[in-house]
């Protein structure tokens, strides 16, 4: 029998957090260091929609973590405010394009925000783009439209970048500025030319953080983040040099700094220390690998498995021809079609690339060369991953019999 509600019971814990929602990625703080350079750039170019004329529009570029949506998303805040205070209608729409990933709902989403009653499937695209463009121009007003991500929406067509960009031709009234956000410089390999030069007007390029960059982001965050006398003296440092070496990302560090103090929380810890960011780095690469393994296709997935069934068995180390013997069983089990041990050794190759496995080539003369492979993943959480698809659950009733088995069993 439970003696208290087990709310209760966790809210007596040590509490670490004073608001731990400071440190996830879409908190946008009222100040962001080390961004003044580019957040002036954009409030330069942005500037003219608080006088009634049409703004650039900007393409913004930078690897993962290096605060290009949160000055954006800061930049627009703040224009807005002024536009208010102007008394002049200026508005900043914000849409992910990993989640809004196709015209009509890029197009339908804006419609929506500005009032129409569209439908996010079903009308033809030429109707919700009229819609929009009634919306746009129903009054004097500037809209910024911020596609965050938009090299996934660009893989798809770019047909929305094209009639956005040239919206203001079919306007009376309003003007539009688009803002692009990308990690990735090379997605305009994807664009129209057309596209392409009424789009990258204005171009912003966002450099990663180094190492002390890092630690006063950190301590800004912390500082509201965390009861006082919580975090140990090391961790920012630490936290920030480990997020340094993963090319200057800040999420990485933030990510760090939060998940150290959930651990240390868990453990009722009164102080996070060092030790619960290097358990914090160990969870997070394991969450990384298992999210990785969710999206392997079905071939790769048992091509994992039977290098988890040798580790089980005793081996360490292993060969491509070992692993493709318990490959080809394991297809004969559960009738799958079996690859070659060419396509086979491809798949391994990319698992590699993926780093979810260890391989190296080692030459054996004479004899040639072959691939030696070892596994240095969370084996149990991963053979779970895998036989949750229901297509490799009939695997479980042969375990036992895999781990007290040689090579020999699958030959």
């Amino acid at each position: 029998m439970i003696d208290s509600n087990i709310f209760e019971k966790m809210l007596r814990k040590t509490r670490i957090f004073k608001n731990r929602d400071v440190l996830r990625h879409s908190y946008t703080p009222e100040y962001l260091p080390h961004r003044k350079e580019q957040i002036e750039a954009i409030a330069s170019i942005l500037l003219p929609a608080l006088h009634g004329e049409t703004p650039s529009n900007i393409l913004i570029y930078g690897k993962t973590g290096t605060g290009k949506t949160a000055t954006v998303k800061f930049v627009g805040r703040q224009l807005e405010e002024a536009s208010r205070k102007m008394n002049v209608h200026c508005y900043v729409h914000y849409l992910n394009c990993e989640i809004i990933d196709t015209q009509y709902r890029v197009l339908a989403t804006l419609a929506k925000v500005l009032g129409k009653s569209v439908p996010m499937t079903g009308w033809p695209t030429d109707q919700v783009y009229e819609e929009l463009k009634e919306a746009i121009d129903a009054r004097d007003q500037t809209i910024i439209i911020v596609l965050d991500e938009i090299d996934k929406l660009v893989k798809k067509g770019d047909d929305v970048l094209y009639n956005l960009s040239r919206i203001n031709s079919e306007l009376e009234n309003a003007r539009v500025s688009l803002i692009g956000i990308s990690n990735d410089l090379k997605f305009k390999n994807f664009l129209d030319p057309r596209v392409l030069s009424s789009l990258s007007e204005e171009e912003i390029v966002f450099p990663p953080y180094n190492a002390t960059q890092l630690e006063d982001i950190l301590a800004q965050r912390a500082e509201l983040a965390f009861h006082e006398g919580v975090l140990d003296e090391g961790v920012i440092p630490y936290c920030a040099a480990l997020a340094a070496q993963e090319h200057g990302d800040a999420r990485k560090a933030l990510d760090l700094l939060r998940i150290s103090g959930e651990i240390a929380e868990a453990n009722n810890d009164s102080v996070v220390t060092k030790e619960h960011v290097k358990e914090a780095v160990r969870k997070m690469e394991c969450d990384h690998i298992i999210e990785a393994v969710k999206t392997l296709p079905n071939q790769s997935k048992l091509v994992l498995y039977a290098m988890i069934v040798l580790h089980t068995s005793g081996k360490r180390k292993f060969t491509t021809g070992e692993v493709y013997a318990v490959y080809k069983s394991l297809c004969r089990k559960i009738g799958m079609d079996v690859l070659t041990q060419r396509r086979v050794s491809d798949l391994i190759s990319e698992l590699d690339m993926l780093g979810i496995i260890n391989s190296i080539i080692i030459s054996k003369g004479r004899y040639g060369r072959t691939r030696e492979i070892k596994l240095d993943i969370p084996i149990d959480a991963v053979r779970e991953v895998i036989l949750d698809d229901y297509r490799f659950e009939v695997l479980r009733r042969y375990e036992g019999a895999f781990a007290n088995s040689s090579l020999d069993y699958f030959g």
